[in-house]
Parts: structure tokens; sequence; C-alpha cells
């Protein structure tokens, strides 16, 4: 198996040499090609040396690191990049949603391995525009849906709920069409906890609250979205969504 190549594109001296040195360390069959110190040498060093993975941070002087792709189309991309960044939380909601690697500064040396073993396990191509559209458009905001077959991006505004069948996840879409995706519960849960419109309702399922009609209390309780779906509600989740929703 051929060694898996890397370059560096980071404005600061120190960062780069560190990552450079924990690659070494922790991922010796990471051969790093090149360091650079900005935007446009680091497009000159991935036309030159065509590496499969471009570490690349994403806020530098002059340009954004999103920039790159900017220089490349989209059929050019042929190698993957994990962004290295210092974002706050609500900025690598962007991430999440879009599927998208990064490692956040400082960067842990497990955090890198698992990032690298990521990149070895799905290393199909990524949509990055999805990641633009995420960072710079609040009201856009896409999540990233594996499916048996693909990845596909629904705008989070369009899902009414989230429903776990199994090691799997339905999505039901204000469209009326449904979406398996081969993630669990969980996952979707962890991606979705900063976005404040998800609520975990019931070990089952999450419901989107701008999509909530109603309460009713009959039957045990329950919960109505988009006026005709019924969702399980549990009796310890009650208060923490009338308050959510102002109802107390």
């Amino acid at each position: 198996m051929q060694p898996r190549t890397a370059i560096i594109i980071d404005d600061e001296k120190m960062a780069r040499t560190l990552l450079a040195g924990m690659l070494a360390e922790y991922c010796p069959d990471i051969q790093v090609l090149d360091l650079c110190p900005d935007l446009p040498s680091g497009i000159k060093a991935i036309r030159k040396h065509k590496p499969n993975i471009v570490f690349l941070d994403i806020e530098m002087p002059g340009y954004s690191g999103l920039e790159l792709l900017d220089f490349f189309d989209e059929q050019e991309i042929d190698f993957s990049i994990i962004f290295t960044t210092a974002y706050n939380q609500y900025a690598l909601q962007a991430f999440k949603l879009s599927a998208i690697d990064y490692l956040l500064k400082p960067i842990e040396p497990a955090e890198l391995e698992q990032a690298l073993e990521r990149h070895l396990r799905h290393s199909q191509k990524k949509n990055y525009q999805v990641l633009k559209d995420n960072l710079n458009n609040v009201g856009c905001s896409k999540l990233a849906v594996h499916t048996i077959n693909s990845v596909k991006f629904i705008e989070t505004d369009q899902i009414l709920f989230l429903k776990a069948e199994g090691a799997y996840t339905e999505l039901m879409l204000a469209n009326g069409k449904t979406i398996t995706a081969s993630k669990g519960l969980k996952r979707y849960e962890e991606i979705l906890k900063d976005n404040p419109s998800f609520f975990r309702c019931h070990k089952s399922y999450i419901i989107n609250l701008k999509h909530l009609s109603e309460h009713i209390k009959s039957d045990g309780g329950y919960l109505r979205i988009a006026d005709h779906h019924e969702v399980s509600l549990s009796s310890e989740k009650v208060i923490e969504l009338y308050k959510l929703m102002n109802w107390v």
C-alpha cells in the first residue's frame, strides 16, 4: 500500500511545524510533502504534488482557507481537506452539518488520528460548497444525510422530525418524503445539539420545533407535528419542552 501524502497550509509557522511533527510521530504512514505559509503557495503545492490530503487553516491573512475551492474546478478536487480551525462552537456546527472533517486548535493527537481514520474509511468526494453555504448563511443550513448509496444534503428547515429505526434513522420531510439514513439517532442528536430548532422529545424521536403544532395530553401524551404527524413525548421531557416553547 502506497503511503498517503499530505500538505499543510497555515500562516503560523509554529502551527505548521507542530502538525508536521504530530503526523511524523502519530501517523507515520502520512508523508508530508510541503509546508505552505499562505493560500497561493498552497495552491501551487497542490498542483505540483497532487496530495491525498490537505490540512487547511481557515483564518489566514489575505485569504480565507475556504477560498481554496475557488481556484479548482470541481473535478480537480481529488484530494480530501481536513480543516484546522480555532472557530467557536457556533461555527463548528456548520462543519458537523456538512459532514466535513475539521481539527480544533490546539490539535490533539487522538483527534488527528481519528480524522485520518475517517479519511481512510470514507474517501468519497465531499460537498465543500455546502460547508461554505452553512458558514455564510445561517438561514440556509443543510444537513449531510448519509444513506446506503449516497450523501443527501437536506435543508434543516425542511426536516419535520427524525425517528430511530434500529441502527438507522428515518427523516420525515415537509414535502412528504422520507429518507432513511445509515447513521443512528444518537449521531444526529450530537450533530444537531447546538441547533435550537431541534429537540430530543423521546428516545426514538428528535423533532423540529418550527413544525410543532400541538401537545395532546390525553392517551399518555404525544406531539402533533405539522398538524398531522403524531410523535411520542417522554413524560420527563414535558417541562423542558414547555420552557423551550415559552408555554410555562
